[in-house]
């Protein structure tokens, strides 16, 4: 990625990278965006920054940016290659920066402030969430992701509600909050988008586990032995292992 920045720069020093060029380089990302997958992220984040060098202050260019960055990290955590937690902490840290410049650039829109605590999740998937929190990281993500949720708590699917329940539930203690976390997931459970992907499904279900009570382990069960049959391998194996730890 570094090694593409760098032949991006050097093509915008010569003036081969222009406004017209670059738009062309983001629309190209656009797709692969929505195609999904690992190599599709991967190359969409190096799009979004070539046309960054062109048009540095684009808002919708720096969140989205952001966002490709995430999702490649995302991918890269899935995926368990070896050494994939120092590829999430570098990635993240990435995102970190362009959702940071898109909230600089316009405060009153929520796609910064989300991917920028996405990001801080990603990163911290790499370093620790100890680590993260050493570094003064709770504070700023907690306030983005309540941020994007007060400007628009149905972004991506509501994503907003998601993350601030996957915020409270893995937060370590004392900040914890396992009441709090389930809330938001109680909420997030009500739009249409629960039961599309199964990370909303996952997260609810462990936390009910952690509940220990006999009602929430039965819908628990319920939840994670659909999960189990997902064709995404790395949130079927995820159900999988829930399901035996807890004997359900």
């Amino acid at each position: 990625m570094q090694k593409w920045t760098t032949v991006c720069f050097l093509l915008l020093l010569f003036g081969f990278v222009t406004p017209g060029w670059a738009a062309n380089e983001a629309a190209q990302a656009d797709i692969l965006l929505e195609k999904g997958g690992s190599a599709n992220f991967k190359k969409a984040a190096e799009l979004f920054e070539t046309a960054l060098q062109a048009d540095p202050d684009n808002y919708e260019l720096n969140w989205k940016c952001a966002r490709a960055f995430r999702e490649y990290g995302h991918e890269v955590k899935k995926s368990g290659v070896n050494g994939w937690q120092k590829d999430c902490a570098r990635l993240g840290k990435i995102g970190m920066k362009y959702a940071q410049k898109a909230i600089d650039l316009d405060p009153d829109r929520a796609e910064g402030y989300y991917y920028y605590g996405l990001n801080v999740g990603i990163y911290s998937d790499g370093v620790s969430v100890m680590t993260a929190l050493r570094e003064g990281l709770k504070g700023k993500t907690q306030s983005s992701i309540e941020k994007a949720y007060q400007i628009d708590k149905n972004f991506r699917n509501a994503g907003p509600i998601l993350a601030l329940g996957r915020f409270w539930a893995v937060v370590p203690w004392p900040f914890n909050n396992k009441k709090k976390a389930l809330a938001y997931y109680r909420e997030y459970q009500q739009t249409p988008y629960f039961g599309k992907v199964d990370e909303g499904v996952i997260y609810l279900a462990e936390l009910l586990l952690k509940m220990r009570k006999k009602e929430d382990k039965a819908e628990a069960k319920t939840l994670l032995e659909k999960t189990a049959k997902s064709p995404d391998p790395y949130y079927a194996g995820w159900a999988q292992r829930l399901l035996v730890k807890y004997k359900l």
